[in-house]
């Protein structure tokens, strides 16, 4: 623990909560530099939100929070907050996440839900307040597989390789670029919704990378969880309801078969970025928790490339050169039936 760090929340919460009669209990870390405490006075609580502004900028978290909240999206109210020195103090959403709810009886009354605040959350005009998820952008993530993922497999790529690696990345983006640009939270999964007391809607948290694209963005990224997974005929049946939710200014010429064809694009881009990310948080941050999940996220990978003759050659190169190595190093995912 930092002890100056301890000294200066203490000071501010005495400041902001008028009282020095509270008690700060840290909750475990995640996968930034922020953390998280529950603060409880006269038997109601906060979250309290720590991030060293040296390591975290709290900036988009707090305009993009402000922003939602005037549009009715359930996310926590900002009861205080010190920019400066990196201090939120939050609505407490409690503790009941979606992920520890969802079983094979009760996902699609929750997906559901989840699937109206989508639609609810992608209405907002969001073009002056959030940035836009460029092709350079999306590049970017999926270079992640590149520059994390295949150096720790000691995977060297020749040119042919390089330029089919990169030919697919480019043809994701442009995939996703080509589909009606809403607001997309951008980890919209079971781990951050949040079941609250007393109140239908879900709680939304980890919002801060919000941006505009596509919006078949945050439905796979809740449908094709990178945590938990449903068999793909029961995906696509959810897609289908998400698909007669949507608009009809984002159905015109567009068939439920190339909504789902833009889903399954969408999916691959998002999973191979999360490739690279899981791996960069053990090879550099030195955090082991997420590699369990990458077996998963590599069987969606492949099982997203298998439905498209134009991402044939990709999957035959990881198929061929990069599974051997993904498999004695992280082992093989066994695909559930729920």
């Amino acid at each position: 623990m930092n002890t100056q760090r301890e000294q200066l929340i203490q000071t501010w919460l005495i400041t902001v909560l008028r009282s020095d009669r509270f008690e700060i209990s840290y909750l475990a870390g995640d996968a930034s530099f922020r953390r998280y405490a529950r603060v409880t006075l006269d038997h109601k609580s906060f979250m309290l939100m720590d991030a060293p502004p040296e390591k975290e900028d709290c900036v988009p978290f707090v305009r993009i929070d402000e922003f939602l909240d005037q549009h009715q999206v359930r996310v926590p109210h900002i009861v205080a907050k010190d920019l400066d020195a990196g201090f939120l103090l939050l609505e407490d959403f409690g503790d009941v996440l979606l992920s520890n709810l969802l079983n094979a009886d009760t996902v699609d009354q929750y997906y559901l839900q989840s699937f109206k605040q989508l639609i609810q959350l992608q209405a907002i005009d969001g073009t002056q307040e959030l940035p836009a998820y460029s092709h350079q952008k999306l590049m970017t993530e999926m270079r992640l597989l590149t520059d994390w993922m295949f150096p720790a497999l000691d995977i060297q790529l020749n040119d042919a390789e390089h330029a089919l690696v990169e030919n697919t990345f480019d043809l994701l983006a442009n995939s996703a670029l080509a589909q009606p640009q809403v607001i997309v939270h951008r980890d919209f999964h079971s781990r951050n919704l949040m079941q609250l007391d007393g109140e239908t809607d879900l709680g939304v948290i980890d919002f801060q990378d919000a941006v505009i694209g596509a919006d078949t963005y945050d439905l796979i990224s809740i449908t094709r969880d990178a945590y938990v997974q449903w068999q793909p005929e029961r995906v696509y049946q959810w897609f289908e309801q998400f698909y007669a939710l949507l608009p009809e200014t984002a159905k015109q010429n567009r068939s439920f078969e190339q909504f789902k064809r833009d889903a399954d694009f969408m999916a691959l881009q998002r999973h191979i970025k999360i490739l690279g990310i899981f791996v960069r948080l053990f090879e550099r941050d030195g955090k082991s928790g997420y590699l369990k999940d990458l077996p998963r996220v590599m069987w969606y990978v492949l099982t997203e490339s298998k439905a498209y003759p134009e991402l044939a050659e990709f999957l035959a190169f990881m198929q061929q050169r990069v599974m051997p190595r993904f498999t004695e190093k992280y082992g093989q995912y066994q695909e559930v039936a729920a």
